[in-house]
């Protein structure tokens, strides 16, 4: 196509207009800043293509990349109990993490958080996976008044970003007990394959702790006193004082999601869930409720447009799937009323706190500049952090930021 399409989305049906839309993914121009080129591309498609052009190592390529990473990580972990720490939820990607750490022949530590909200089918993919594997686990449990009183802040806050409070937790879990027991890699399953794209705007760093803080601190109601966090200075020494390197395994093997998913049923019993994230009952209210219905954001839209890019789906059935209802009406009360139970919020008061008007993260106290992704000095220290980066990488910055 030469030209960005001209298509109906159901935000668009409401208004009674109709919005541009990229010639390859999802996204159209309801989002801020979004461009198009001469063959009607996004710009948040050019950017997911790039990375995986420049970010993936697949085939032999990958293969020697990886074992390099492994014979490097072992080295470093030579008279430890352990040589990388790994997290794991339950999904697919973290499963997989596990999986293939094993093959390399490393000694991983799993770390599992705990944050009140898994459902069993999470529990049980996890027990029988690291039993399998032979794996060491460390279960977390967070404090729930905590966990409760901190999502409750960022609820009355009006701000986007819910994950913020588990996600934060489980970094610096991770980072904090590398640092303590000596191990210097952390190994993850953020990937280009199924992440490539992700517009800045939906969402927000979940590693600013001093934003964590600001908003606890004008809506909480209880002190964090065992809540795991850390403000930006801590994170900065573990990665270059502790030289503790972050390292994304799936982006130097042959990654494709079915597959994975195939491969865990088979052998280990995997039970996958209904929904993307299903394993958590507040990131399914978080994504299928909390952000439709207060940001107007569906976050299939940039997950369908990263597995269209790297060619997992075809555009067409992307573009079916999203057509479905993320709930039925009936589905979709039960969840509310789940929800505001556990978090002691009246329906009521749930459904006004969703329908208040949204603030941004910015409105509290925050680092967010040392998280902007799109500053050269940013990406550069993110290289330096995970060992990858050489000053053959200076050329593809600036070749990344012409575009």
């Amino acid at each position: 196509m030469n030209n960005a399409e001209i298509m109906p989305t159901k935000e668009a049906c409401s208004s009674g207009r109709n919005v541009r839309m990229c010639s390859i993914t999802l996204y159209d121009e309801t989002i801020p800043g979004l461009t198009f080129d001469e063959e009607g591309v996004s710009s948040l498609a050019r950017d997911g293509l790039w990375r995986l052009d420049n970010e993936v190592y697949r085939g032999g390529d990958g293969r020697c990349r990886l074992n390099a990473w492994a014979e490097r990580i072992k080295a470093d972990g030579k008279g430890r109990d352990y040589d990388c720490v790994i997290g794991v939820s339950g999904g697919v990607d973290s499963s997989i993490v596990a999986v293939r750490v094993k093959e390399l022949g490393l000694r991983p530590l799993a770390l599992h958080l705990d944050n009140g909200w898994n459902i069993d089918l999470a529990v049980s993919n996890i027990e029988r996976l690291i039993k399998t594997l032979n794996i060491d686990l460390i279960t977390h449990v967070v404090d729930w008044r905590e966990i409760q009183d901190l999502q409750r802040a960022y609820i009355k806050a009006s701000v986007m970003d819910l994950e913020c409070v588990s996600d934060h937790a489980i970094n610096t879990l991770l980072y904090r007990t590398a640092h303590k027991m000596g191990i210097k890699y952390v190994i993850h399953g953020g990937n280009v394959a199924t992440e490539s794209t992700m517009p800045t705007s939906w969402g927000y760093d979940k590693r600013d702790g001093k934003n964590l803080l600001a908003i606890h601190k004008a809506y909480g109601e209880i002190p964090l006193r065992t809540y795991p966090f850390m403000k930006p200075y801590q994170l900065f020494w573990y990665l270059f004082v502790g030289r503790i390197k972050s390292f994304p395994i799936l982006n130097y093997v042959d990654y494709d999601k079915k597959a994975a998913i195939a491969e865990l049923q088979e052998r280990f019993g995997y039970r996958p869930y209904a929904r993307k994230h299903g394993e958590n009952r507040f990131t399914r209210f978080y994504q299928e409720i909390y952000l439709p219905q207060k940001f107007g954001i569906d976050k299939r839209v940039n997950h369908l447009s990263s597995l269209i890019l790297a060619g997992e789906i075809t555009r067409d059935e992307a573009l079916l799937e999203i057509r479905e209802p993320l709930y039925e009406p009936d589905e979709e009360l039960q969840e509310l009323e789940f929800i505001g139970k556990k978090l002691g919020f009246t329906m009521d008061e749930l459904r006004a706190y969703i329908a208040a008007p949204p603030r941004q993260h910015t409105d509290f106290a925050n680092a967010s500049g040392l998280f902007d992704h799109n500053r050269p000095i940013v990406q550069i220290a993110r290289r330096v952090a995970k060992g990858e980066f050489s000053f053959s990488d200076i050329r593809l910055l600036r070749e990344r930021s012409a575009h």
